[in-house]
């Protein structure tokens, strides 16, 4: 389990329940890629767990969007039994078969998480007091996902990679919004935004 942080054995036990998990239905679903199974503590659990320990803890609520394999929400809600935040997780999938994975891991690990199986620019809002979305749209098109499930005093947490400068630059002229970078631990060039005061320019 490398680069997790310094975690229970329970909840050890519960990240391999859903690694195995994610093995089994990766083939017929295609939850990540293939090739990155090889490295998934890294690539998925631990990129994951990086963003939990960016966010302002306690969290009320947090909000994961299009949570595909469960990255990074399904893994905030393992970290949570133990710590106790975030005090709800909700988990927006629009595919069926992913979010029924999604609750299929719920189930195994015992991890309190809703799942919606809805599009997210529908959904009901979420009055998310933090927001996480991986590998699902640029920072525009996050931005007003954003604005829809984002509290005004929420802080929304975004990892990218390295074209992250380019897409700052486009979402700055149609936004307005104040952002902290932290440096990727599992990915050279790579940063997690922290995004607060979004609107519109």
């Amino acid at each position: 389990m490398t680069g997790l942080p310094d975690v229970s054995r329970e909840t050890q036990e519960r990240l391999k329940v859903y690694a195995d998990l994610l093995v089994k239905w990766n083939p017929r679903i295609n939850l990540v890629s293939k090739a990155s199974l090889d490295q998934m503590w890294t690539r998925h659990f631990a990129d994951s767990a990086q963003i939990y320990d960016l966010a302002p803890h306690p969290v009320e609520h947090w909000v994961d969007l299009g949570s595909g394999g469960g990255f990074p929400g399904l893994v905030v809600a393992v970290l949570a039994q133990e710590t106790g935040s975030p005090d709800r997780m909700t988990l927006i999938e629009s595919d069926a078969r992913k979010a029924a994975f999604l609750r299929v891991v719920i189930r195994e690990t015992g991890a309190a998480a809703t799942v919606l199986n809805e599009r997210i620019e529908t959904a009901e809002p979420q009055a998310a007091t933090v927001l996480s979305a991986r590998a699902l749209a640029d920072l525009d098109g996050l931005l007003a996902f954003a604005e829809r499930h984002l509290t005004a005093e929420g802080v929304a947490l975004f990892p990218k990679g390295a074209t992250w400068e380019i897409e700052l630059k486009a979402a700055q002229r149609k936004w307005r919004f104040d952002y902290q970078l932290a440096k990727s631990v599992t990915e050279t060039g790579s940063v997690v935004f922290a995004i607060t005061g979004v609107a519109r320019a």
